[in-house]
């Protein structure tokens, strides 16, 4: 028997909005959640990542999400730019001697990252 991971649920209040955004981001097809209300950002690939599930939340969470998106890029100032034009805020970013990221929220103010590793 194998497990293997399938998606991610994401609550939020908009999600449609959220699945757009992402979806653009990571440049993956959108389409109507496993159910009614929810919206999917498909993985095109095995290797692109788990499908995300989009999921209006009755109400406000209780506890925080733990969980942050990290992304990397070959084309760091293109895809701040890009993500930006989204929607993307950026929060701060970070620079060491061997990786530069910047934090952003998503529309929803969820925090995620955008790395490039120097070379």
């Amino acid at each position: 028997m194998t497990t293997t991971f399938a998606a991610l649920t994401i609550d939020c209040a908009d999600s449609g909005a959220l699945a757009d955004f992402w979806g653009k981001a990571l440049g993956r097809p959108v389409s109507p959640g496993a159910v009614a209300g929810d919206t999917a950002v498909d993985a095109t690939v095995p290797e692109s990542g788990p499908r995300m599930l989009l999921h209006n939340a009755p109400e406000a969470e209780t506890t925080k999400n733990s969980i942050h998106f990290v992304l990397v890029t070959d084309h760091y100032e293109e895809e701040i730019e890009r993500l930006t034009g989204l929607g993307a805020k950026p929060l701060n970013e970070t620079e060491l001697p061997a990786v530069r990221w910047t934090t952003f929220a998503d529309p929803e103010g969820n925090e995620f990252d955008l790395v490039i590793w120097k070379t």
